[in-house]
């Protein structure tokens, strides 16, 4: 497994897969990998010839008072896991290496970052788009993995590459859940056990929605309903949004008449967990 530090190098080594006739598959990270991380490299395995995993955290998509600097880093960790996964390439830049000093260019997928997340975090999906963009320049692969947890970015992601252009076909992959439920995200390592404990309403209320919709209940209103009766099981948990729309828009649906996102995002203690399922009638 190579791991390259500056965008010229990660360039060459992908160009040089390409003109071999290797079909390039991409997963985006930030690190502090888990199972969910590993399931879209092993799908791209099983898609590609050659695999490359980028690890960087990225400034852009924390705001002034998020996580940014307490954002788990396990460089080593991840590379190993990689290596067990025979990955190919490791692209770590720095963050001086990806925004050059003075750099005043950003990517917006104005109309749909704005929704969901995107209102609570009014620059997190400029700072998604943007380092997406700009990795998609540097690796150019034939196929980006993302998972389904990021509904909303995969959505965001997919009308970037749409309106932009890009030579790239976007895969989103299922959820990875714990045995208990809860969404596998790095930072669920935040959490305290009572913290971890309380965070399963998030999985539990969605669950509770699908049991409704499954039983002929297609009224997005009734079922948002029945999603915060179990959300208001838990006092301790603070709920950013719990909402019923159209996967690719990101606009609300009133009624579930084909395949439907139900989005919800809410902070357990200090930390913000996000989930999702999709209900198709």
């Amino acid at each position: 497994m190579n791991i390259h530090t500056t965008i010229e190098e990660m360039r060459a080594a992908s160009r040089a897969a390409r003109l071999g006739g290797l079909r390039l598959g991409f997963v985006p990270t930030m690190g502090a990998l888990h199972e969910g991380h590993l399931s879209l490299v092993r799908a791209a395995i099983a898609q590609c010839d050659a695999v490359a995993v980028s690890i960087f955290v990225n400034p852009l998509q924390f705001g002034p008072n998020e996580d940014l600097a307490k954002y788990p880093q396990t460089f080593e960790r991840d590379c190993e896991l990689l290596r067990k996964e025979d990955v190919d390439f490791v692209f770590a830049p720095t963050v001086e290496e990806m925004y050059p000093e003075k750099a005043i260019t950003y990517v917006t997928v104005e109309g749909l970052s704005e929704k969901l997340c995107g209102r609570s975090r009014p620059t997190h999906f400029r700072g998604v788009t943007t380092v997406v963009a700009k990795l998609f320049h540097i690796v150019e692969p034939d196929l980006a993995f993302f998972g389904q947890k990021d509904a909303a970015q995969a959505a965001i992601i997919r009308r970037m590459v749409r309106d932009l252009n890009f030579l790239v076909e976007i895969i989103v992959c299922p959820i990875v859940r714990e045995p208990d439920g809860l969404a596998m995200s790095s930072r669920n390592a935040y959490l305290s056990s009572q913290e971890r404990k309380s965070a399963l309403v998030l999985y539990r209320a969605l669950e509770e929605m699908r049991k409704n919709f499954d039983k002929g209940e297609r009224n997005s209103r009734r079922l948002i309903e029945v999603g915060n009766k179990v959300l208001g099981q838990e006092a301790a948990v603070r709920f950013d949004y719990l909402e019923i729309v159209d996967p690719d828009t990101l606009d609300p649906r009133e009624e579930i008449r084909r395949p439907t996102l139900v989005a919800i995002a809410a902070f357990v203690g200090s930390t913000r967990l996000i989930d999702n399922i999709l209900l198709s009638p």
